[in-house]
């Protein structure tokens, strides 16, 4: 059995729609939409609104840490679009969710990341895509469980939930084989990005179900460029998988 595991998609439509090539399934773990790209200040809806020079000063605030400026200034730059910023993104992410579903592969297991709209997934999941979320379901033989989204944070993402619903969403999904998340378990080598230069949030509920359950594996994305890429935890095999925007290669799994 061969798996293909991908997260933090964030638009690149052209390489999704070739993950699951040689794969008997694809795995993806959320994020798939390109808000604002930190490498690329270009790209994504953002700079689509207000253009590349507004993308550079976001990302100079948020990357400092002035959370509170990059509010003020974006809140500036929506007043002075005049347009209803609600409406706005959503119709931004469904152009963007058009093509990406489109790309799934049949069959695909697919989680929410903290930038996706999890309401709108129903419309454009197509029935070769089962959407998890605090759920398990069986592949090859294998018992794989599926955590979505992210816990609240300054950035004020989609889909951001309490550490408390987060845990109950852990502890549904109960001993599995594979434990799959957006973000990763809460160790500091997992959640520093080294180019944004923060800690992310990870999961301490992840980290105590890793250490208790003992699952073969952990995957997870969220951070682009981690200190550790992966790393074992006791018997299981922790690896982040969320480089998939910026490789294009997902990540094979095989047993």
């Amino acid at each position: 059995m061969r798996l293909h595991v991908v997260s933090d998609v964030h638009g690149n439509a052209r390489d999704l729609a070739r993950a699951g090539d040689g794969a008997d399934a694809l795995v993806c773990l959320g994020d798939l939409v390109l808000f604002l790209d930190y490498r690329d200040h270009s790209r994504g809806i953002f700079p689509d609104l207000f253009g590349t020079e507004n993308a550079h000063r976001i990302v100079a605030l948020r990357t400092a840490r002035r959370f509170e400026e990059a509010r003020v200034l974006g809140a500036a730059l929506w007043a002075e679009l005049g347009v209803d910023r609600a409406a706005a993104i959503e119709q931004a992410v469904r152009r963007q969710y058009a093509e990406l579903f489109a790309a799934f592969p049949t069959p695909t297991y697919a989680t929410y990341g903290n930038v996706d709209m999890p309401a709108l997934w129903p419309e454009y999941a197509a029935p070769g895509t089962t959407v998890l979320d605090g759920q398990r379901v069986e592949i090859g033989g294998l018992v794989f469980g599926f955590v979505g989204g992210g816990l609240r944070t300054p950035m004020r993402t989609p889909y951001e939930i309490s550490d408390e619903e987060y845990a109950a969403k852990v502890e549904a999904v109960g001993e599995v084989d594979v434990l799959c998340s957006h973000i990763p378990p809460e160790v500091p080598e997992l959640v520093y990005d080294t180019v944004a230069r923060r800690f992310e949030r990870g999961s301490r509920a992840l980290l105590d179900a890793v250490r208790r359950t003992r699952p073969r594996y952990a995957l997870f994305g969220h951070v682009h460029q981690p200190l550790a890429a992966r790393m074992r935890i006791g018997a299981t095999e922790c690896v982040n998988v969320g480089h998939f925007a910026s490789t294009g290669r997902p990540y094979a799994l095989q047993w």
